[in-house]
């Protein structure tokens, strides 16, 4: 039974039959409680089965990949997907690279019968083969051996395909989950080839379309190169790109073009991150031993990392100290004064200068935001060294302290209603106290709905600088894109 997003009505097409469940609100994508860290082997899965008989069902599965030439206007295109007379969406191919992304779209499906994953994704949503196999290229397909728990917005025919699937009469008959508890049973892994075979009681999750990043085929990836060594490769990351990809783009990342324009024929690994809208350096590790060990200096806190930010109004010199909300979700919220919970946030500014706000073809160049900040004759560049590091913080800090980052279209408007209404922050200098807490709640969703949505290229941020035990190894970024 497929369970349609819209109608709920049963759809069967000929003897494959899936139970399409749940699709979440967007912002969250897939259930909190999936584990989505996890990248699946075929040679140590006892769920998915490679049969020589079954690979003729499956189009050019292995033989393809995806090119990534310095400059690559023939790989980006203006639609995403092209619409049918009947005002359906109609699927091709993830390429060439659409310049806007399409409405997100994530299904969650059941598995009644084994069988081939691209086939069954195929009958199940309709989707042409082909664009069902870039799905997978991209790591935009996962599976559970268990499907997990609905969330409480499912409605009744969605929970009972869940109750029926995991009863535990049903379980005890699946030689694939023994030995594990239902918690590692639902954690979630990629498929990676086409021809995979699902059992029936898997769990599938599609994301249909996947967040896309078309400045990845306009870049000349071998000039952002920093260093190269037998451990790590420094990259200066351009702004717009993200460091080691999304849930559902794996594909189209920092690390996969630099790796192709440096001809490793090994996938270089992400030791850390800085925001898709951040440009500057970042350290890639050329195997899983030395992300290791860098994961282990970033913990010891024996890596120091220097930021150029450029700022709407001037930032004082010397160290600010904000809370943040424990909360994964953008915006990030932060507060003034300690709050129970909620993490430290520390940078030092050490340096602010006032400089001319960007030209207005720069703006262009880069796809900045006009967010209504009123004075726009200077801006102001500050050099912080970041003491600790939360994501979103030097963004989050800053505006807090009315100086948002140029161009940043989910701080910035939340620092304008901040200044126009002194109080709409309830964790600024001039907060209004609560009476009770579903006050407090309404308050903090009035302040959430301030904040704007995530800049598509760049802000006025860069990691400049990057060096690590005592400065033996220091790399450094080019000129930031305002200057």
């Amino acid at each position: 039974m497929i369970f349609s997003s819209v109608s709920l009505t049963p759809i069967l097409s000929n003897s494959w039959i899936a139970s399409r469940l749940w699709t979440p609100n967007w912002r969250n994508g897939v259930f909190s409680s999936l584990t989505l860290v996890h990248t699946f082997a075929s040679s140590g899965s006892r769920l998915l089965k490679n049969k020589n008989h079954y690979k003729r069902l499956v189009l050019s599965c292995c033989s393809r990949s995806f090119s990534c030439q310095a400059t690559a206007l023939s790989h980006t295109n203006s639609n995403s997907h092209a619409v049918s007379s009947n005002g359906q969406l109609s699927y091709g191919r993830l390429l060439p690279c659409p310049l806007e992304n399409s409405p997100p779209r994530v299904e969650h499906l059941v598995v009644t019968k084994e069988g081939p994953v691209l086939e069954y994704i195929c009958k199940a949503l309709d989707l042409p083969p082909l664009y069902v196999e870039d799905l997978i290229q991209f790591g935009a397909v996962y599976y559970a051996l268990v499907c997990p728990k609905p969330p409480p917005t499912a409605s009744p025919e969605q929970i009972k395909v869940y109750e029926e699937v995991t009863d535990p009469s049903v379980l005890r008959k699946r030689a694939s989950i023994k030995g594990k508890t239902i918690r590692e049973a639902q954690k979630t892994f990629r498929i990676t080839r086409p021809d995979e075979i699902v059992e029936a009681g898997t769990y599938l999750r599609v994301h249909v379309h996947p967040k896309r990043f078309p400045r990845c085929y306009h870049i000349d990836w071998k000039s952002r190169i920093v260093a190269v060594t037998d451990d790590y490769v420094v990259l200066d990351k351009p702004a717009g790109t993200s460091v080691g990809g999304t849930t559902d783009n794996i594909e189209e990342s920092c690390a996969t073009f630099a790796a192709r324009a440096l001809g490793f024929s090994a996938p270089l690994q992400t030791t850390h991150q800085i925001d898709n809208c951040t440009e500057g350096c970042v350290v890639l590790a050329r195997s899983k031993e030395y992300c290791s060990i860098f994961h282990g200096k970033i913990r010891e806190k024996k890596v120091k990392k220097l930021y150029l930010a450029l700022a709407a109004a001037p930032v004082p010199v010397g160290i600010l100290t904000h809370y943040m909300r424990p909360i994964n979700m953008a915006p990030r919220l932060v507060s003034e004064d300690f709050v129970k919970g909620w993490l430290l946030c520390q940078l030092e500014v050490l340096e602010c200068k006032r400089i001319p706000w960007p030209r207005s073809e720069i703006q262009s160049r880069y796809n900045l935001a006009d967010c209504g900040w009123a004075l726009k004759d200077f801006a102001y560049e500050c050099q912080i060294n970041l003491l600790t590091g939360r994501t979103h913080q030097i963004r989050a800090q800053l505006a807090a302290c009315s100086a948002p980052l140029v161009g940043d279209s989910m701080y910035m408007p939340a620092a304008i209603a901040e200044m126009v209404s002194p109080g709409s922050n309830p964790f600024g200098k001039n907060k209004k106290l609560c009476t009770n807490e579903n006050d407090r709640s309404l308050t903090i969703d009035e302040w959430i709905a301030q904040h704007g949505k995530e800049p598509s290229v760049a802000v006025g941020l860069q990691a400049c600088q990057i060096s690590w035990d005592d400065g033996k190894h220091c790399y450094g970024a080019r000129s930031p894109w305002w200057r």
